[in-house]
């Protein structure tokens, strides 16, 4: 095999699929954001949401329990038991510190509507009053729902029925919920209770293919994943419901790049699990739990389903407590770790673990740079000699190539025959780029989708090791008053920072101890690699960049340590 073409096909599909990361997938068109109305669209009865129309009384002002948890605050609306209003305590919108908490979860009357809320759907043949939308559910007066102290909602149907949702949150993003039912009617009722998470508008997503976003979850042991637009197709075509699973077990929500709401049902408990889109004057997205059997209450009896949800920040340790104090399956893959799972975790686990004894993420990075090289230290020394060893051979293979040109068999024939004499493997220089390549696509899944490295610093103007460097070579980093991106047309290509350009440079002094390709069109492409690995790279956190250049920079010492200590076995071939 043919050194150069093998090195050559791989960078080049390396160049397209960051081409694309770069250029053409952050400039996708954005779906809009839904107009969203007030009014909840009627639903057949039995599936969770299906409420009675009537129309009573609503009160002018909601009235609302407070949140104050450590980690959370907000509300919950006692018009139609919704917990409805929830921000991250522990998390700003920038990095200005007065910049507004992160705010998950919304009242349908604000801009982005997006709250969970629970009921009972009366069983066929029933007549039974249920809370609906617009029922005002009673609480302790001065109720506040906090970590040591849990609330319980009530409401009355005037007909023998009291509903109760007790509530709980602990001391992160935990909220246990238990549905009860009394039955004083003095005749047996069947309800089936539910559970839902509901998303009034459609929102902005980042557009990367290596980010997911949307309708989420673990059914029948599986992860489940649903864009917003194949939630909208699919449920065009099944009145609304894109996706059904009936089974015990598993979880859902929705989730964004660093948060998540998410249902956790009773895990022994039968449910089916619906993913659903909702075409009411905008778009709506729901999953929804609804219980397989209808809970019958004798006279003077109770009926109770308990469940928890989780609203808060995908952190990856608390993830996984959850996940085995509820024995949850796959709850750690509610962070999107992707293809390389097997690898990205232990990576992120690595970083963060040096992290906690360095104290900087980006040192952290460095420094579990300079490990993985010495891991592959013995892969990358056989590969480096191999390369100097063909660099030594570059003149003998030219001269045979010029010689034997207009018969390509023999040249093949000879240059084996070289190659087999000095024991050099033409294949071998590639060996450090395909294992780097995995370690890289995990490392930038490490750094883009882990919320412990957003907002996460370096030293000097890296602020934020998951965005791009600030610093633009085409104002001078800042001494021309003047931003090239705003410009139309070429903006968007126009961000050069300091760090791009040192991983550039550091490229290209690499490549420069490579051996040159004996064909002039190849050479003449593998000059313009740095340049253009330069322009792909300025679009990627800072913290994958300075992975890279930190790469580069040991590797070019290790190559240059080893290049000068290597000889040919046969001295005399390199002068033929």
């Amino acid at each position: 095999m043919d050194q150069k073409r093998l090195f050559l096909a791989i960078a080049i599909s390396l160049g397209i699929l960051l081409g694309y990361q770069s250029f053409i997938a952050p400039h996708l068109p954005k779906p809009p954001v839904a107009v969203v109305h007030e009014a909840e669209p009627a639903k057949p009865a039995g599936t969770p949401g299906a409420v009675a129309q009537s129309t009573p009384a609503v009160p002018k002002v909601v009235p609302r329990v407070a949140i104050d948890g450590p980690k959370v605050r907000g509300s919950i609306s006692l018009l139609g038991g919704r917990l409805d209003d929830l921000v991250l305590t522990d998390y700003r919108e920038t990095l200005a510190p007065d910049s507004p908490f992160v705010r998950l979860l919304e009242p349908r009357s604000d801009d982005h509507p997006y709250y969970v809320q629970y009921g009972w759907t009366p069983a066929t043949g029933e007549t039974v009053k249920v809370p609906d939308n617009d029922t005002v559910w009673s609480a302790p007066a001065g109720a506040t729902l906090t970590d040591k102290t849990p609330v319980t909602l009530s409401w009355d149907n005037g007909e023998g029925l009291t509903f109760r949702l007790e509530m709980a949150v602990d001391a992160e993003y935990l909220f246990t919920v238990r549905q009860t039912v009394h039955n004083a009617s003095g005749k047996p009722v069947k309800l089936f209770p539910w559970s839902r998470i509901r998303r009034d508008y459609t929102p902005t997503v980042a557009g990367y293919y290596v980010l997911f976003e949307g309708l989420y979850g673990v059914a029948d042991g599986t992860l489940k994943e649903m864009k917003y637009e194949d939630a909208k197709s699919g449920g065009e075509k099944k009145k609304g419901i894109a996706f059904e699973w009936t089974g015990a077990g598993g979880w859902v929500g929705i989730t964004d790049k660093y948060w998540l709401a998410a249902l956790i049902p009773d895990q022994a408990v039968p449910q089916t699990v619906n993913f659903r889109h909702i075409d009411d004057h905008g778009d709506r997205y729901q999953v929804d739990y609804l219980a397989q059997d209808a809970q019958t209450i004798a006279p003077g009896g109770d009926a109770a389903l308990g469940s928890h949800v989780f609203a808060g920040a995908k952190l990856v340790h608390v993830l996984d407590r959850y996940q085995d104090a509820l024995n949850l399956p796959h709850f750690d893959k509610a962070v999107d770790f992707g293809w390389f799972y097997f690898l990205t975790k232990p990576i992120f686990f690595a970083i963060d673990y040096l992290n906690g004894l360095i104290g900087n993420f980006g040192l952290a990075i460095l420094a579990f740079t300079v490990f993985a090289k010495a891991l592959f230290f013995p892969l990358a020394n056989y590969s480096y000699r191999s390369m100097s060893k063909m660099k030594l051979l570059g003149p003998k293979v030219t001269a045979l190539r010029e010689r034997l040109k207009d018969d390509p068999q023999r040249m093949q024939q000879e240059m084996m025959a070289l190659y087999k004499q000095e024991k050099v493997n033409p294949a071998s220089g590639c060996l450090p780029m395909l294992v780097q390549i995995p370690v890289f696509f995990s490392l930038y899944k490490v750094i883009f989708v882990t919320i412990e490295m957003r907002q996460a610093p370096f030293f000097g103007w890296i602020h934020d090791l998951s965005v791009v460097d600030p610093t633009n070579m085409f104002n001078l980093f800042g001494l021309i008053p003047f931003d090239p991106t705003t410009l139309p047309g070429l903006g968007a290509y126009l961000h050069i920072g300091v760090w791009p350009l040192v991983m550039g440079i550091t490229m290209f002094l690499q490549q420069k101890l490579n051996p040159p390709p004996p064909d002039p069109v190849q050479a003449r492409l593998f000059q313009f690699m740095p340049i253009l690995f330069t322009f792909m790279m300025c679009n990627f956190p800072a913290g994958l960049v300075i992975y890279w250049s930190w790469n580069n920079a040991l590797s070019i010492g290790q190559q240059w340590l080893i290049m000068s200590r290597t000889k040919l076995d046969k001295p005399n071939l390199a002068r033929t």
